[in-house]
């Protein structure tokens, strides 16, 4: 059952996970050539909240971090978008992860290094969370395939946070987010393996599923008929397929989202969406023409590409949870076109302000300076 006046505002939405320090070459270098580090703080999650914040939504982010100054410059990171952490817990245990990029251009891919043992969320007992403080005010909760990738404690700790929130009357999303290079710890069992085994773990308590394009297939095994990811074709009309897939398998899941990228290159992407609806047994998709045939964004010049699938996320939640946004067209209109933007914004969070949003799913779509 939902919280009762689910559609209050003033609630929030809480956000689990790790945010890290970002390390990434200026520019186009490579992360052999540079010797100069631009340094933010970023993490799935954490990008989701910003981006309900900068569409005037309520967001609070979870996460453990260390007790020294750049674990608090990392909360200043937050806390300078509006993010509530109040229940950030700080403990002696672990450190501040990083990762290292490198942005791709033309036929050369993006790098990401991961720099995540021993972090804190890692290392943080799920027991050392309090969520029925946590979730006494919040009416959803999102969560990613990521976090639990880093830890027996960290998936413990998701695990045990979805099951709360579905508890306590929130709804619960779920983005997939499979990073291979994560699941390592559990060494008897491959990165596929795990990562099945621990998600089918929470997955019961989830209300939405988020995934790309290739996730679904990496974590449950259902795959979308003939597409090939890694060549950037997709067969998008095979993808409500996988969606009721995925609801065969969980009943409880009512939406499934999955983002469509089509990779020509590591600078053109074509870019759209879907939204599969349970109770209709309806799919949509986004961005459509005037005929109301889906049509993909095309992305000719990204800027960087880290972060689209979360400013998704952070823009069907925002949508999902406003009254004049929540038919499941128009949210994943705006989750689109949202995300759409990310892409050109430099940094993990997306800066795209809600009437930027909205002024795109209109069709502003020519770049013309605003003056």
């Amino acid at each position: 059952m939902e919280k009762e006046g689910f559609s209050n505002m003033s609630q929030y939405v809480v956000t689990f996970g790790e945010i890290m320090g970002r390390l990434a070459a200026p520019g186009h270098w490579r992360l052999r050539q540079t010797r100069v580090f631009e340094a933010t703080y970023a993490g799935a999650e954490a990008s989701v909240a910003a981006s309900i914040c900068h569409y005037g939504g309520r967001a609070r982010f979870v996460t453990a971090l260390p007790k020294h100054a750049l674990a608090e410059a990392a909360v200043d990171s937050l806390r300078a978008v509006g993010i509530d952490t109040r229940y950030i817990v700080r403990t002696d245990r672990g450190r501040l992860g990083l990762y290292f990029l490198e942005i791709g251009a033309n036929q050369r891919p993006s790098l990401v290094v991961y720099d995540r043992d021993q972090s804190a969320v890692a290392l943080t007992p799920a027991e050392e969370y309090d969520w029925p403080a946590i979730l006494a005010d919040a009416r959803w909760l999102h969560l990613t395939g990521i976090t639990p990738a880093l830890s027996r404690n960290a998936a413990e700790a998701t695990r045990m946070a979805a099951q709360k929130a579905r508890e306590a009357g929130c709804r619960v999303s779920l983005d997939l987010n499979f990073r291979s290079k994560l699941w390592r710890w559990d060494p008897a069992k491959k990165p596929r393996e795990l990562a099945g085994e621990t998600m089918r773990g929470i997955l019961p308590f989830v209300d939405v599923v988020v995934a790309n394009e290739a996730d679904c297939e990496d974590v449950l095994g259902i795959r979308a008929g003939g597409s090939d990811v890694e060549a950037g074709r997709l067969e998008t009309d095979r993808y409500p397929e996988v969606a009721r897939q995925v609801v065969a398998q969980f009943p409880n899941v009512r939406q499934v989202a999955i983002t469509l990228r089509e990779s020509i290159s590591a600078s053109h992407n074509n870019w759209g969406g879907m939204l599969y609806d349970a109770g209709s047994d309806r799919a949509f998709f986004a961005p459509r023409d005037g005929e109301g045939r889906y049509r993909p964004y095309e992305i000719r010049d990204i800027v960087d590409r880290v972060g689209a699938g979360d400013a998704f996320a952070g823009g069907l939640i925002f949508a999902l949870t406003t009254p004049e946004l929540a038919e499941p067209q128009t949210a994943l209109n705006f989750a689109v076109a949202a995300s759409c933007l990310k892409h050109s914004i430099h940094g993990d969070f997306n800066w795209a302000s809600r009437s930027e949003v909205e002024a795109l799913m209109r069709g502003a779509a020519s770049g013309r300076v605003v003056r």
